[in-house]
């Protein structure tokens, strides 16, 4: 199942998606939340009630027409591992983490799937990084690797688009990895029985149809499982998180001379059995905004 948040008509809910269509679920069922935090913190009841839905689409409207938002339009957190491909370390010329590394993306950088993204007013330093992304589907704490995948909602492509030299000056790296439109997602949460296993899909990235990123999840260091693990031994994570879960090598950072991305490249992230993002890029509105 590919749950979606979308508008029309300037109307924003969730629907399903079913080839071209998103069948829109607050028709199909009204009792339904429209939001995806709400929705998915409603649990396997919600779940079962979308599933029936695609059975019986009575309202539907044309993937074409509508605008896809990020999944979750502004997720409670947006979670990214660092350094967790062996050829990604490599190329960064460090060594391969014993301990897994977090950074925050703060909510305001989650984007549309197709969205564009800004090249900033303050920096020429931008980069993309394709990222296979999972979304929280049920409230954890201190839940074992091998009960993980109870709680994963879906599954997402996404761009943990990065800002290299704020990064840099910054010993979190949070700043540098949270300017606004910086964390495109989606076009969808496919579901995790639909997914199967998340540890052996194709992924790639390209600019301006040029492969730049061409890898596959197996070569995590640390998989989908073990973050969950990790992180839920600290902190608990709830429906409608969003987590980034590392990179491969390729990024601009790393060619020489390095490839930033300029306005007007196109970027896509590709990933088997999920989908595809693309966004181009724009100047980042310089305005002063207060209120």
């Amino acid at each position: 199942m590919k749950l979606c948040t979308f508008t029309h008509a300037r109307r924003t809910r969730i629907g399903v998606v079913v080839g071209e269509l998103v069948i829109d679920l607050a028709a199909v069922s009204p009792e339904l939340p429209e939001d995806m935090i709400s929705f998915l913190a409603a649990g396997d009841e919600a779940m079962a009630a979308a599933q029936e839905a695609q059975t019986n689409p009575e309202v539907a409207f044309p993937v074409a027409d509508v605008i896809l938002e990020a999944p979750v339009p502004l997720p409670g957190k947006i979670l990214a591992i660092g350094l967790n491909y062996a050829d990604h370390v490599a190329e960064s010329g460090g060594v391969a983490p014993s301990v897994q590394m977090w950074f925050n993306k703060q909510r305001n950088a989650a984007n549309r799937p197709y969205g564009n993204i800004n090249k900033p007013v303050v920096s020429d330093m931008l980069d993309y990084e394709g990222e296979l992304v999972f979304v929280i589907g049920k409230r954890a704490k201190h839940v074992p690797k091998e009960r993980a995948s109870e709680v994963i909602a879906g599954y997402c492509c996404g761009n943990d688009v990065s800002v290299r030299d704020w990064q840099a000056a910054s010993r979190t790296m949070q700043i540098g990895k949270s300017f606004d439109t910086h964390a495109p997602f989606g076009p969808w949460i496919v579901t995790a029985d639909e997914v199967g296993d998340p540890h052996h899909l194709g992924i790639r990235t390209t600019v301006n149809e040029e492969v730049r990123q061409n890898s596959n999840t197996e070569h995590l260091i640390f998989d989908c499982f073990e973050q969950i693990e990790h992180l839920t031994k600290s902190f608990t994570l709830d429906p409608g998180d969003v987590i980034f879960t590392g990179t491969s090598s390729g990024v601009g950072a790393a060619m020489k001379p390095p490839q930033w991305l300029k306005v007007g490249d196109e970027v896509r992230v590709e990933i088997e059995s999920v989908g595809f993002i693309e966004h181009k890029v724009v100047d980042e509105d310089a305005a002063t905004v207060i209120g």
